[in-house]
């Protein structure tokens, strides 16, 4: 029976689940594979001693003695970050060993030359973890929608951001106080910058459009907003109209140039996106032969995460076993095939808005809003208008808009923004349209 060794760099929360499901599932492994395939070390600066169960394991406080060591066939990174996670990538791939990654801020910045490095050597890298933790949707897109040119990617791809955005939904809680929850409860970070400003988000959209269309991209160039400007009264006014507010990420292939962005949006009640909640996530495709396919389940996690490290490890190591290493691209294309592609400009983007206003509360304020508007060609769709509360000057005035060209829309909210009606800045909600 072959022997697969693996050695994990990073024994954090997600070192552990993959520790935790190759031990516990050693045997169905087995009995699937036809291989023994286990950790023979782990380095971790911070761990003293591993769990009992874990005990026959060597453990170290130094990478290199995993990087060095010629019976260690795969190479498995958790530690995060740029540095020296791409470092110990490098080194592993340069000795010839498989590696395997949940890092998606390292692939989505310089993932080109981590693959082009890997190709060179003909090494196998793999990255199921990156996006969506427990979710196959990179096996999906690589493998199970092969055929298909794909059309579209929108989709819930941070679990925290969702967390925060389903709590204020549902319960009415301001921004700063579920995210002061969210930490305490362990679901952010201390910094929750990469959460709730998209970044996160923008590090797995750049992953999949790598895979999707064979173009080279970066996180850099994906437009990027976050949600720590929705307020109770845009989750309120979006009820009202049938809406849930979600952070998604959206590209759409229009052949000579694809759309990347990431930015909260109003989602109708109607389409399953809406109905993803809590920490869960949920990706859709769109191919020319399949249609719409929606993957949903648990974003992160100690063993969601770990079981898709887990698949990457059986992967590489059936590959071993029948020496088929890079049978199938990790990019989906092969890196020949890869093209430039222009990104779509966010002032080319047309389709309908949510327009919040705070204005004072005086005749004539929505009809020089709306002339504004109708000088810009941006029609109205419907309008709230929120009468004033005990002594408070401003209201808020609420428009929805038909299909509209953003750098129309632009141009229209900074001349509506110098109004003296107008009190604060104007808070602007893309609102998602059905796929052509």
């Amino acid at each position: 029976m072959q022997d697969i060794k693996v050695g994990l760099i990073g024994f954090g929360t997600v070192g552990q689940g993959l520790a935790e499901t190759l031990h516990s599932q050693e045997n169905r492994l087995t009995k699937r594979t036809g291989m023994k395939i286990g950790i023979k070390t782990i380095a971790d600066t911070r761990a003293r001693a591993l769990p009992a169960h874990l005990e026959h394991i060597h453990l170290t406080q130094d990478a290199r003695d995993i990087l060095a060591d010629p019976e260690i066939d795969i190479v498995v990174e958790l530690i995060g970050g740029m540095e020296p996670a791409k470092t110990f990538l490098l080194e592993a791939i340069a000795a010839g060993k498989h590696v395997v990654t949940a890092n998606k801020a390292l692939l989505a910045q310089t993932g080109s030359e981590i693959f082009r490095k890997a190709a060179e050597k003909g090494v196998a890298v793999g990255f199921e973890a990156s996006v969506g933790g427990g979710i196959p949707v990179i096996k999906a897109l690589r493998e199970g929608l092969v055929a298909n040119r794909i059309l579209a990617i929108s989709g819930i791809m941070n679990g925290t951001a969702n967390y925060i955005l389903s709590r204020m939904t549902d319960e009415g809680i301001p921004f700063a106080e579920v995210l002061a929850e969210a930490q305490k409860l362990g679901f952010a970070e201390a910094d929750p910058s990469y959460d709730v400003d998209g970044i996160d988000t923008a590090h797995k959209l750049a992953i999949l459009m790598s895979m999707a269309y064979g173009i080279h991209i970066t996180n850099r160039e994906i437009s990027t907003e976050g949600i720590r400007n929705i307020e109770p009264v845009d989750i309120e006014m979006a009820r009202e109209f049938g809406f849930r507010i979600k952070l998604l990420a959206i590209s759409r292939n229009h052949g000579e140039h694809v759309e990347a962005r990431v930015h909260p949006t109003m989602v109708p009640g109607d389409k399953l996106l809406a109905s993803i909640n809590g920490a869960y996530n949920a990706i859709q495709f769109k191919g020319d032969c399949v249609g719409d396919i929606l993957l949903c389940g648990l974003g992160a996690g100690k063993m969601p995460t770990g079981s898709a490290v887990a698949a990457d490890v059986v992967d590489i190591a059936r590959d071993i076993a029948c020496n088929s290493v890079g049978r199938v691209p990790p990019l989906s294309y092969q890196l020949s095939q890869f093209a430039p592609r222009r990104i779509t400009g966010m002032d080319e983007l047309f389709g309908p808005y949510y327009f919040r206003f705070t204005v004072k509360d005086e005749p004539g304020v929505l009809a020089s809003i709306a002339g504004v508007l109708s000088a810009q060609g941006i029609s109205i769709a419907s309008v709230i208008q929120k009468g004033r509360r005990g002594q408070e000057a401003a209201v808020p005035l609420v428009i929805l808009t038909h299909a509209a060209r953003e750098s129309d829309v632009e141009q229209a909210l900074t001349r509506i923004g110098k109004l003296d009606a107008v009190l604060a800045p104007v808070v602007k909600i893309r609102i998602l349209e059905q796929e052509q």
